[in-house]
């Protein structure tokens, strides 16, 4: 859906979103020339004091600060111990087992290979490639012949379905 720009009395199509707060969880809708009018006027930090905006940026870049001065000690400390035993005890950084890889259970490559997808798929694209396959397929749609399209088409839904319980989805 194309939104109208924002901006009172322009009929543009709002294509470019504006913040309208700091938090940036609500936007505006300007077209091109709006929003690069807007965002240069926009400041982030309007109505912060330099102590705020200096504890903004502090918490933005290094994270919230610990209250409790003991356990930054005691982080700091465990962080000092790991650097210690990793620079001088490297072996047995080393000797940590590999990762054994998952095996992907045989009806997961079954229903990929039905899908012509690699075992590499993510969620996203075996969903695209399910709905392009089923529009093809699908009885109704299909030209030729109605059965084996039939066919086809409850092959690749079954197929839709291993996956889907295999990825966790509903």
């Amino acid at each position: 859906m194309i939104k109208k720009c924002d901006h009172p009395g322009c009929t543009k199509a709002g294509t470019c979103r504006a913040p309208k707060t700091r938090d940036l969880r609500e936007y505006w809708w300007f077209c091109r020339e709006h929003a690069a009018e807007y965002n240069k006027n926009w400041n982030y930090y309007a109505g912060m004091t330099p102590d705020e905006i200096e504890e903004d940026w502090e918490r933005q870049t290094f994270g919230a600060p610990l209250k409790d001065k003991k356990q930054a000690d005691q982080d700091n400390a465990d962080y000092i111990k790991f650097l210690n035993d990793f620079i001088t005890g490297r072996a047995t950084f080393d000797k940590v087992p590999p990762r054994t890889s998952k095996t992907i259970p045989g009806r997961v490559t079954s229903a990929l290979a039905v899908l012509n997808l690699p075992i590499t798929a993510t969620w996203r694209e075996i969903s695209a490639r399910y709905r392009a396959l089923a529009k093809r397929h699908h009885p109704d749609t299909a030209t030729g012949d109605k059965d084996a399209a039939a066919k086809q088409f409850t092959k690749i839904t079954d197929a839709y379905n291993v996956l889907k319980t295999h990825f966790g989805k509903k």
